[in-house]
């Protein structure tokens, strides 16, 4: 048996045996405020989701099912290339003009998944002599990028702050004017909703320290999408980073389509046309890898046109939050205060989460518990995840079984 053979059946051993084994659950209906998901004989049950990003219901809304349909129909599977070599598809072009317009930008781009996106603005934008300064909290996807930019982009320099901590922000942006090989251009990325906290970037405040020492805000807003804001435009929208003219005060955005806006996959980069072009050019994730499939396009241009004409989406997303963070508070659970529809139950250890999340099963109610290395040692959750899909009786129902715990 080889080195890494063992040592990953070793590994493998000691999740199980310590109770963090994760197991893929199968679902065989779509996405919805009730799934039917496989049981482990086999067999199909309906079964309550609250563990999807499907925040506004709309991953299994006919119009947009039908547009990714006929998008399949009409382009086929997809480019079967890169888009600078064969072209694109009037799809993608649609669809970034809709981004574009949705978030308050001048351009967008789209990739494949927010992920991808989020590695290619980094070591595309950055040069020698840049610096990018991070929330400690902020998504996996954003540590990876700034990992790999200085592997890429020799002489790019990494500060991390304290989470949401405008002071250590201050004090890092301080350090980056008086270190010497800081000379180019300064980069503050932040979460707009942290997915594993539920709670907000002072956005506000970021982007006044931003303008005070020339940085670039950098936002990934992949849970902010169809849930913070009146219209549900986003994080910037709920802090006032919006112009009269509808413009956003966010230099650049990362976001994704695969949770509010259709919930099928892709990712985009939304800002100033300079940028777009200048992934269009540079950027190795667009220069080497296939476009977004035009069905996803086509599903996710239609979920924002549903999400601008129905604001009424987003309220009863507000309300059943609202209504859910009172229930489950009455029950006898701490659920950490926040305006996202992420309300998550710390319970500490890892083991114990994934047990109770075994058990919310067996009642019926599909909650996944997240801890080690998800979430730091201690800190493990059950992360409920509300959605304009659920109704008041299915809110119920997730109390009665939280009760049976």
């Amino acid at each position: 048996m080889s080195t890494f053979d063992q040592r990953t059946d070793k590994t493998l051993q000691e999740l199980a045996e310590g109770g963090q084994y994760k197991h893929l659950q199968m679902l065989g209906s779509p996405m919805d405020a009730v799934v039917r998901m496989r049981m482990d004989d086999g067999s199909f049950r309906d079964t309550l989701c609250f563990c999807s990003n499907n925040y506004l219901g709309l991953a299994n809304h006919p119009e947009v099912v039908e547009a990714g349909i006929k998008g399949l129909r009409d382009y086929g599977a997809g480019t079967a290339s890169v888009r600078f070599i064969c072209g694109t598809f009037t799809p993608h072009e649609q669809l970034e003009a809709t981004i574009s317009k949705y978030m308050g930008t001048e351009a967008s781009y789209t990739f494949v998944s927010c992920w991808n996106a989020t590695e290619a603005l980094f070591p595309t934008f950055c040069e020698a002599g840049d610096v990018i300064v991070s929330d400690e909290l902020n998504h996996a996807c954003i540590i990876d990028a700034m990992r790999l930019t200085p592997v890429i982009k020799k002489g790019v320099k990494k500060k991390v702050y304290r989470h949401s901590d405008m002071d250590s922000l201050r004090e890092k942006l301080v350090e980056c004017e008086q270190d010497p090989e800081i000379n180019g251009q300064a980069w503050v990325v932040t979460d707009g909703v942290f997915s594993m906290e539920g709670d907000i970037a002072k956005l506000q405040m970021i982007r006044a320290l931003c303008d005070e020492f020339d940085a670039k805000l950098v936002v990934d807003d992949s849970h902010g999408h169809g849930v913070m804001g009146e219209t549900g435009r986003g994080t910037h929208e709920f802090c006032g980073l919006v112009n009269d003219d509808g413009s956003a005060q966010v230099d650049y955005f990362t976001g994704t389509l695969g949770k509010a806006l259709g919930g099928g996959a892709g990712g985009f980069i939304a800002g100033p046309k300079r940028g777009s072009e200048l992934v269009i050019q540079r950027g190795r994730p667009t220069l080497f890898s296939n476009a977004l499939p035009v069905t996803v396009a086509c599903s996710a241009n239609k979920a924002i046109e549903i999400l601008m004409a129905e604001p009424e989406r987003v309220q009863k997303l507000r309300d059943n939050t609202a209504y859910a963070r009172e229930q489950i508070t009455a029950a006898g659970f701490e659920v950490i205060d926040s305006p996202t529809a992420i309300c998550p139950i710390i319970v500490g250890d890892t083991a114990k989460a994934i047990s109770m999340s075994k058990r919310l099963m067996e009642l019926g109610v599909f909650v996944i518990g997240f801890g080690y290395p998800v979430v730091p040692e201690g800190t493990a959750r059950l992360r409920i995840q509300m959605s304009a899909a659920h109704e008041r009786e299915h809110i119920d129902e997730l109390v009665g079984a939280l009760k049976k715990l």
